[in-house]
């Protein structure tokens, strides 16, 4: 008679008995939000400012050459309810998966789920979302587990792999589920983290029976199947693929923060001139000053000034799509009104017409549109 196969876990344990990996990672993912919350971050919530700011993943910026924050999203989370999820999730995967695959595996297994999912939640997004969290890496682990169990199910107890793997496939399918029926879930990054989990799980499981112990004095190594090989050739050719499919962004966000210190700029820069236009006519009136006197310094000190303005205005690139661009195009007419004003109001002085300087002070009183300075970051 068959002896019974030792239960899952106590095989694990007995081939690897830590899990340096798995409690890095969480000690890494709490340390993060710890020090987040340092700085300003909500406990409960966290805007997207304050993400975008520790690196969250935004297509307009990621697209834009800072594709560092594929890697450092999966270390954000805007909450404390989203980090404990995430943690407990992790931990209750990965203290197995670590043990299955052995701690250079697992690494390669979270950062390629990690690195797929963002790469497919960058082609799902449309470039309107500031996303972050571990969740795609983790969704990666599960996938690992159900690949490595699926190759394992002859060599372990017909009950513990039913419990195991079903219960992971799951929890699995649940997530994905509510990820489309509840809004602010980024399921692009969980469905192409669970794809990339259970590809590179079935390229990189071991046996139960290999062992890490030395024989005849080498390590014992597994010989990879073809069916392995085909697995971590489709990974690496979804990779790929995903990285040739990325959309270009319908924004440069470089173009978007140039655009914003400009507007704060001119924003300044237009209070200084009108100050200045109002000084000058104060000072003509009470020094009596001839009107070609106050044309000449109107024009040098205001109207070259709001050419000035209106160039740069004029000069930026920014696509239309930008959060900035209906705020600058206002900016582009109430500059060129004010500089026609001032223009006006110079050729009005010179031809000594008070009618005309009468119109060109009434179209230059005409107050600037409202608009609120904004940060370097996303909407």
């Amino acid at each position: 008679m068959t002896p019974a196969p030792l239960p899952l876990l106590d095989q694990l344990i007995r081939r690897r008995r830590r899990i340096p990996v798995t409690l890095t990672l969480v000690a890494l993912n709490v340390g993060v939000f710890a020090l987040m919350l340092l700085y300003g971050a909500g406990l409960w919530h966290s805007s997207s400012d304050v993400q975008f700011a520790w690196g969250a993943n935004f297509g307009p910026a990621t697209k834009d050459g800072e594709w560092w924050r594929l890697g450092s999203a999966l270390f954000l989370h805007f909450g404390l309810f989203h980090l404990g999820m995430n943690m407990l999730s992790l931990w209750d995967g990965g203290r197995l998966v670590e043990r299955m695959f052995g701690p250079a595996r697992f690494i390669a297994i979270y950062l390629a789920s990690g690195l797929a999912g963002n790469l497919l939640s960058l082609i799902s997004q449309g470039d309107r979302a500031v996303s972050g969290g571990a969740s795609g890496a983790i969704f990666g682990v599960y996938g690992a587990l159900l690949s490595f169990l699926w190759q394992q199910r002859d060599t372990l107890d017909r009950r513990e792999f039913t419990r195991l793997f079903w219960g992971a496939s799951l929890f699995a399918a649940i997530t994905i589920f509510l990820g489309f029926q509840i809004p602010g879930i980024d399921n692009g990054a969980h469905i192409g983290g669970f794809i990339a989990g259970l590809l590179a799980g079935a390229a990189l499981a071991q046996p139960l029976g290999d062992s890490a112990k030395p024989l005849l004095g080498r390590y014992r190594t597994h010989t990879a199947s073809a069916g392995q090989w085909l697995a971590g050739f489709t990974l690496v050719t979804a990779l790929v693929l995903m990285i040739i499919g990325i959309p270009s962004p319908r924004y440069r966000w470089s173009e978007e923060v140039m655009a914003r210190g400009e507007i704060r700029e001119f924003i300044g820069e237009d209070k200084r001139i009108a100050d200045r236009w109002t000084q000058l006519l104060g000072d003509a009136q009470s020094s009596g000053a001839s009107f070609d006197e106050l044309a000449g310094r109107i024009e040098s000190e205001v109207a070259d000034a709001y050419q000035q303005s209106f160039d740069e205005l004029t000069g930026l690139r920014l696509s239309p799509e930008a959060p900035s661009a209906p705020t600058l195009e206002s900016l582009r007419r109430y500059a060129e009104r004010r500089l026609d004003a001032s223009r006006a109001l110079v050729d009005g002085l010179r031809a000594h017409d008070i009618e005309r300087v009468r119109e060109a002070l009434e179209q230059a009183s005409q107050p600037p549109p409202q608009v609120a300075p904004r940060s370097g970051k996303p909407n």
